[in-house]
């Protein structure tokens, strides 16, 4: 689809060339710079295009030119990237997490005034990022996104679109999901007439990196050339509005590498900035930010807050945070570490390859007193050495040649033999970390076998248990099962959708579990609360010299001043702090947390199968507009006047007649469909289907649903995860559908707290 997308596009700049412009300008040539490799038509920021089916409406809806009539039709249809007529964006950053709110005007500049086209709205998002919302005005009418309960979803199927799993990087090919190079892109698709100007409004939430003590922001701002509208005298202004509130009580240095940024104020943990300019050209560059808090060594602190009137759950709210500080002073734990690489037969290829690459860089890594051993599984094991070995440069040597020659992909996928085998192995240590690093890229139908097993090795008294990492490679391995399983084993969870970001994603992961300073992590001070104590990760992982350590949770009783932490240095002494307990002020703690605590809670769903969990995490998925695996997105058309306050009662009223509606009503709901990576695909893992770099094609059964689908009502629903959906949406809609459909959103607005979260912040 990602090839399919850039031919589209590169058709598109060649059909523009047709546009004239008036006898001042004349027609507007494609400059040679434009003519790039296909991977530079991928958007690099929000961006609006024209689908064009027939070559014949491309024209300049002000000035025609009458230019001869062109034959036949454009299969697919080619995608003109329209002129956009300005952008704003606002970041709110916080803590570990980035809300990312972008508002831009695009005119379909190459359509005439008498024809109509759909018009695509793609909306890259960095690494683990969340839709939060879309809103879109065209000529008035206006549409914007809402989260509802999966059963709902389900009460309306006659309006929902049968799902087929396509593979690949395409989650749903029917609806357009897709992964592009690890990148999140959402695509909005509406009939729009020639010559209007769309405004897009589009949030999500992104997680800030951690280098060198440094937050560092990146949000997705560049802009070709070819969407720079054309003309002397119109307009082009760019501005940047970016919040920093690191709710901790030090000073915050900063350095921005992209924009200049102009300092609207600064005040102890906060600090608040703006760019505005006029410029002749878009942005040819990404916003990067950094900024650190002044500390050499190890700090932290307590932040709680009340919850909300309208919040479901009313016990208190509170966050710890750690951060390793300038200061490396602290030594890191020796390793014990096994791979368990997966050499099924459905890795072969580039796949196999960047996981072999990463592999023997994560060994060089290695210090001389670490020791190590390799595993490759498939329906069996195929084992490197009968022992642990140690880090030597010989050691290093025959392991990198036993990689090249013995891991081939082939047969079927077994984890729990390797993961037995690797537990029963391990010895007890008080000087070294055992780490079980599994890379998998498939699903297997002991999963949950796997997690309770481990619970009840991982329970044994030992000095220090063996902490596991592990890594998903695409869309058919169970993601949830991973999560949970590096949860058990106080370790973290990473994944890669593409295999460009495999090397890199698995050297990045070794590299965290590579650099334990303090292991064995308790938090004492709780005793005197009640058994509504809830945290997420309720299983406490380690500190590492690179990344911070931030655990949330609920409570109801009266908070401590203080939480000490306690744990055990890498020369096994033992470690404590203080960490003083403040109420936060400015910030919404639900929504900072909200993407972490769905995910651990879905995980924890999917292994104890609990419908009350599941039930959770849509409650609070639609409470601070997160998507989750148990909700669906619908897109509705609303009115521009403001609802009028509603009470809860009257929510889930007007909820239930969006439920008895009949068949033509709810057929005008937009279902997008789950923004939800899944629980895995075994039956594409037990026939080894390659998770498919190449696209995969719309079936004549799908291209039939989404005609029937668009015929008459207002959209289609889509999909999540580092991928790509399309949602669209036709001009057709009657008045009953009017109706309800301005009820409901009226009905939502108590929920509408969220809309601070769209506005002021977001995963």
């Amino acid at each position: 689809m990602a090839a399919e997308f850039e031919s589209c596009v590169e058709y598109g700049l060649n059909l523009s060339k047709r546009i004239y412009y008036g006898k001042e300008l004349g027609v507007v040539v494609v400059p040679p710079e434009m003519t790039r490799t296909p991977e530079s038509y991928l958007p690099e920021a929000v961006s609006v295009y024209a689908v064009v089916p027939e070559p014949e409406v491309v024209e300049n809806p002000d000035v025609p030119s009458y230019q001869p009539y062109v034959h036949g039709k454009c299969e697919p249809p080619a995608l003109i990237p329209l002129h956009m007529h300005g952008v704003e964006v606002e970041v709110d950053c916080c803590l570990d997490n980035a809300v990312v709110t972008v508002v831009g005007r695009w005119r379909v500049h190459c359509v005439m005034t008498s024809s109509k086209c759909d018009c695509r709205i793609a909306v890259p998002i960095r690494e683990q990022g969340s839709l939060l919302g879309v809103e879109v005005d065209i000529g008035g009418r206006l549409y914007h996104s809402k989260l509802i309960t999966a059963e709902d979803a389900k009460d309306n199927e006659n309006a929902t679109k049968k799902s087929t799993n396509g593979g690949g990087y395409l989650k749903r090919p029917n609806i357009y999901f897709q992964n592009s190079k690890g990148k999140l892109h959402t695509y909005i698709q509406s009939k729009v007439d020639g010559g209007t100007t769309l405004s897009v409004k589009v949030s999500w939430s992104q997680k800030l990196t951690y280098q060198e003590d440094q937050f560092c922001l990146s949000v997705p701002f560049t802009f070709p050339d070819y969407v720079v509208p054309v003309g002397k005298k119109i307009s082009k202004r760019e501005k940047i509005r970016l919040n920093v509130n690191s709710s901790i009580g030090k000073e915050i240095s900063y350095k921005c590498t992209s924009h200049p940024l102009k300092e609207l104020s600064s005040e102890m943990g906060k600090l608040s900035f703006l760019y505005d300019a006029e410029v002749p050209k878009w942005s040819t560059a990404d916003f990067k930010f950094s900024y650190s808090v002044s500390s050499n060594d190890l700090y932290g602190g307590v932040l709680f807050q009340s919850p909300t009137l309208h919040d479901f759950d009313q016990r208190e709210m509170f966050c710890l945070y750690l951060f390793p500080g300038k200061s490396q002073s602290m030594k890191v734990f020796r390793k014990e570490v096994v791979f368990l690489v997966d050499i099924s037969g459905s890795v072969k290829g580039e796949i196999l390859e960047n996981v072999k690459k990463a592999l023997m860089a994560s060994l060089n890594k290695l210090d001389p007193q670490d020791s190590f051993n390799i595993i490759g599984f498939n329906g069996g094991a195929h084992i490197f050495s009968s022992s642990m070995e140690s880090a030597s440069k010989a050691a290093i040597s025959k392991a990198t040649k036993w990689i090249g020659e013995k891991l081939i992909a082939d047969g079927g996928t077994n984890i729990l033999l390797p993961l037995k085998q690797v537990c029963m192995a391990s010895h007890d240590t008080s000087e070294s970390i055992p780490i079980i690093f599994l890379i998998t890229d498939g699903a297997v139908e002991d999963e949950r076998q796997i997690c309770n097993e481990m619970k009840g090795y991982f329970t044994s008294t030992r000095s220090i248990s063996p902490r596991i990492f592990t890594f998903g490679i695409g869309l058919y391995c169970n993601h949830y099962f991973l999560q949970m399983l590096a949860q058990i084993g106080k370790g973290h969870y990473d994944c890669a959708y593409h295999p460009d970001y495999v090397e890199h994603r698995i050297q990045r992961l070794f590299d965290a579990a590579s650099s334990v300073t303090l292991a064995n992590l308790t938090l004492e001070t709780f005793e005197h609360l009640d058994s509504s104590l809830e945290l997420y990760p309720s299983h406490i992982p380690d500190i590492f010299s690179g990344s911070p350590l931030i655990v949330s949770g609920r409570y109801a009783g009266n908070f401590p001043d203080s939480i000490e932490v306690r744990g055990k240095k890498a020369d096994m002494s033992n470690f404590a702090i203080d960490l003083k307990a403040e109420k936060a002020k400015d910030i919404l703690l639900d929504r900072i947390f909200a993407r972490r605590q769905i995910d651990i809670l879905t995980a924890q769903a999917w292994l104890f199968e609990s419908k009350e969990l599941e039930e959770k995490v849509s409650k609070m998925s639609i409470q601070t507009g997160v998507p989750s695996e148990y909700t669906r997105m619908i897109l509705l058309q609303s009115s521009k006047k403001a609802p009028e306050p509603v009470f809860i009662q009257e929510v889930f009223n007007k909820i239930n007649l969006l439920k008895r509606a009949d068949s033509s009503t709810t057929s005008s709901f937009i279902y997008l469909g789950s923004l939800g990576v899944g629980f895995g695909n075994l039956k594409a893992t037990m026939e080894n289907i390659i998770p498919a770099v190449e696209d995969t094609k719309l079936s004549s059964e799908a291209a039939e649903i989404l005609l029937k689908a668009t015929s008459n009502c207002c959209g289609t629903l889509l999909n999540r995860c580092c991928c790509m959906c399309f949602i669209q949406t036709c001009s057709h809609m009657n008045n009953q559908c009017s109706i309800v459909l301005s009820q409901i959103c009226a009905a939502l607005a108590c929920f509408e707290c969220i809309s601070c979260c769209y506005e002021l912040c977001d995963c």
